[in-house]
């Protein structure tokens, strides 16, 4: 009886998981609150002023991003922690955490949309107009794949046993102190691939889509460390072949 209540409750945060991701990937393909004209010129400087509101929209628009990708990749975790919590509340206050770490994050990446608007290098598509920007994001993103700090967080990422065993806390603020450190993790792992949304495009859904599988395929697939370091370099060609191209 006890085994069929667990994998229940099992079944249940599954599909509360689910719901939520799937709620985020359909305001996505939906335009996330944005009315586009079908005629647009994507390729134009983005140049419109931004009120209170539209800011807000724009860091709801980043939140719901990162929960649509990141949340997908946090399931072993968020499930192995309903399992041993035996509790939908510290789940709940598990998940809350991991996606208040990614707001962190979604904050700077609205800010950072701002200045790329104001200074003319971003397209209606929300993708940086500038190549030498553009490469050196890539850049970045291929030499921070080769960092042992990405390598730790990685391996962190990839454990969800371990981490439960030594990072348990009791109550509904140990469950959300322990979704921050795990976001805090993933953030570490991930941050730089998720800036390279301004290379493909903020709202290019296959591009998201792509970026998405790549962290999945990182945090599930054996020897990541290795597809890690091999995107890196392939990373650093693309990235420096872009830098010529801008400087030629």
């Amino acid at each position: 009886m006890l085994r069929r209540v667990l994998a229940r409750d099992r079944w249940l945060a599954a599909a509360a998981l689910a719901a939520v991701t799937a709620a985020a990937w359909g305001w996505l393909l939906l335009g996330a609150g944005m009315a586009m004209d079908p005629g647009m010129d994507m390729t134009a400087p983005m140049a419109m002023p931004w009120s209170a509101g539209f800011a807000l929209l724009m860091a709801a628009m980043w939140v719901v991003m990162m929960a649509a990708m990141m949340l997908p990749t946090a399931a072993p975790m968020v499930l192995l922690v309903d399992t041993i919590g035996k509790s939908g509340a510290r789940t709940l206050a598990f998940g809350a955490g991991y996606l208040a770490a990614w707001s962190g994050f979604a904050a700077a990446a609205t800010a950072l949309q701002y200045a790329l608007e104001q200074a003319l290098v971003m397209s209606m598509a929300m993708r940086t107009t500038s190549t030498a920007l553009a490469g050196a994001l890539v850049l970045a993103a291929g030499l921070y794949q080769l960092t042992p700090l990405k390598q730790a967080c990685l391996r962190h990422c990839r454990s969800p046993l371990d981490f439960v065993l030594n990072r348990w806390r009791q109550g509904l603020r140990g469950a959300l102190a322990m979704g921050l450190e795990h976001g805090a993790y993933c953030l570490g792992c991930c941050w730089v691939l998720m800036a390279l949304l301004f290379v493909g495009g903020v709202m290019i859904l296959w591009w998201i889509a792509v970026l998405t599988l790549y962290v999945l395929a990182e945090k599930t697939l054996p020897a990541a460390h290795l597809l890690a370091r091999l995107a890196g370099l392939g990373l650093i060609a693309w990235g420096g072949a872009m830098l010529a191209l801008a400087m030629a």
